[in-house]
């Protein structure tokens, strides 16, 4: 049994870690910059390292006793082999389990119990659990999946705003105000965009619901839009057998109002947050030697 045990929430925007004790009693909880191991392996790594050490600065135990800690990360990219292959060779814990981040947002939402969430941030996961069954919808990563994500959001933004500037589609004061960031020059979105990371799409995705909020004619065609690709994602699980929803993740509020009237009977609140699923999931896993 591990002295310490690690829950790690590496996402594309922040890692979170904690550190508790073998009962699975938190001690000590520290954050770092972005996660996803799918799109910067190498940073996750640096930033996973880094919320680890400010958690057990926090609990008043040397950081030299992360190399004795077992670990359970629960990160953004986990279902593409390579990228956790690569990452979890490196990382510095006695053992180490990596997991969806979507694992870990369910067992903190739902506890034990069966339901489903949908992680609605910069990228987007939907996980479901009935009895011992797990199933896994979507999560591909930005250039193919997480439809619905605050990145893809960002990125239809960016493609929309040059849209208008080429008098291609009607502009609007959204439009306007991207163009302005970036000097009315859609040489300057063409700059920015082929080298953004998802994380950094993202940051343009709570401008759509400003401005949706105040009836922008773009933002609310935009918003509806993202918010069909998730209502037919949740048709989905619902199919599946799914009766309880999570909405999770730092979109999942201001998203729920645009979502279908059909589901807003199935949403409830989150029993904790995904930290703390990580750490349950790493008490049972690590402390009773199974495979939780």
């Amino acid at each position: 049994m591990p002295n310490y045990i690690l829950g790690i929430d590496g996402g594309g925007t922040s890692c979170r870690a904690a550190v508790a004790d073998a009962e699975g009693r938190i001690l000590g909880r520290g954050k770092s910059g972005a996660a996803n191991i799918l799109t910067d392996p190498d940073n996750a790594l640096i930033h996973i390292v880094g919320a680890a050490t400010a958690a057990f600065e926090e609990a008043n135990i040397a950081p030299s006793k992360i190399g004795s800690a077992c670990a359970l990360l629960g990160v953004a990219g986990s279902n593409v082999g390579d990228a956790v292959h690569y990452v979890k060779e490196r990382l510095p814990f006695a053992k180490a389990d990596i997991e969806s981040d979507g694992l870990i947002a369910l067992q903190g939402a739902l506890g034990d119990s069966d339901g489903a969430v949908a992680i609605l941030g910069t990228g987007s996961i939907y996980i479901a659990r009935q009895a011992n069954d797990i199933r896994y919808i979507g999560g591909w990563g930005f250039q193919i999946g997480d439809l619905g994500s605050g990145a893809r959001l960002g990125h239809a933004l960016l493609q929309e705003s040059v849209l208008a500037f080429d008098r291609i589609h009607p502009s609007s004061p959204l439009t306007n105000a991207v163009m302005a960031e970036f000097n009315d020059d859609p040489r300057e979105v063409v700059e920015f965009a082929r080298a953004a990371r998802p994380g950094e799409f993202g940051r343009f995705a709570p401008k759509v619901f400003e401005y949706a909020g105040r009836n922008d004619p773009v933002a609310v065609a935009l918003l509806h839009a993202s918010a069909q690709t998730i209502d037919e994602a949740l048709d989905a699980v619902v199919a599946q057998g799914s009766r309880k929803l999570c909405l999770l993740g730092g979109l999942a509020p201001i998203y729920r109002p645009w979502l279908a009237e059909r589901h807003q009977p199935l949403f409830m609140e989150p029993e904790a947050d995904a930290l703390t699923g990580s750490v349950a999931l790493a008490a049972k896993r690590f402390a009773a030697g199974g495979q939780a």
